[in-house]
């Protein structure tokens, strides 16, 4: 696993609008999130077509109150293990939204977002686990961000936000980032 112009290899390509520039070089945080879309349903193409702006809204009730979002995140890890990519990690991706980490506001400016298919009351797949440990091992070696930098979006986004949820295992993560 590498990454070339900001571009992990092993992903699967898909383009985002929802992203800009950084307003400065800085990358030193990664934030783990988790999604599904209907709620609690995974598989299917809906988590790509809401990060790209395809969601048919009308498709399912859960959908109504996404219309106006326009969110991305530099990765999502499915189910199976596949790794798709929205945002190139040069660019700020709109995954935080209000956050804070280490005394600064708005997280985007200087994070990698990792959304896992999940939810934050279920537990997750050992391929997702592999995976990534993986990545996070390889984009912190790329971008010297140290292990206390990876956290999830309830650490920055505390009271708002409780993804990864109560069934993400750090201690795991943290295993497999070592080797």
């Amino acid at each position: 696993m590498e990454i070339i112009d900001g571009r992990l290899d092993v992903a699967e390509q898909h383009l985002s609008e929802n992203c800009d520039e950084r307003p400065n070089d800085q990358v030193d945080l990664i934030v783990i999130h988790c999604i599904s879309l209907p709620a609690g349903h995974f598989g299917g193409d809906f988590i790509r077509a809401l990060f790209c702006n395809q969601i048919d809204h009308a498709s399912h009730t859960d959908f109504d109150s996404l219309r106006d979002m326009r969110v991305s995140s530099h990765l999502l890890i499915r189910r199976t293990g596949q790794i798709q990519q929205f945002v190139p990690f040069h660019q700020r991706a709109w995954h935080a939204g209000q956050s804070s980490f280490d005394g600064r506001n708005n997280c985007n400016d200087f994070s990698l977002g990792i959304e896992l298919e999940g939810t934050d009351t279920g537990q997750f797949n050992e391929i997702q686990y592999a995976r990534l440990g993986e990545t996070c091992r390889c984009l912190a070696d790329a971008y010297a961000i140290p292990v206390k930098n990876i956290v999830g979006h309830s650490d920055i986004a505390p009271g708002r936000k409780t993804d990864p949820g109560v069934g993400f295992d750090w201690a795991r993560l943290h295993r497999l980032m070592a080797g």
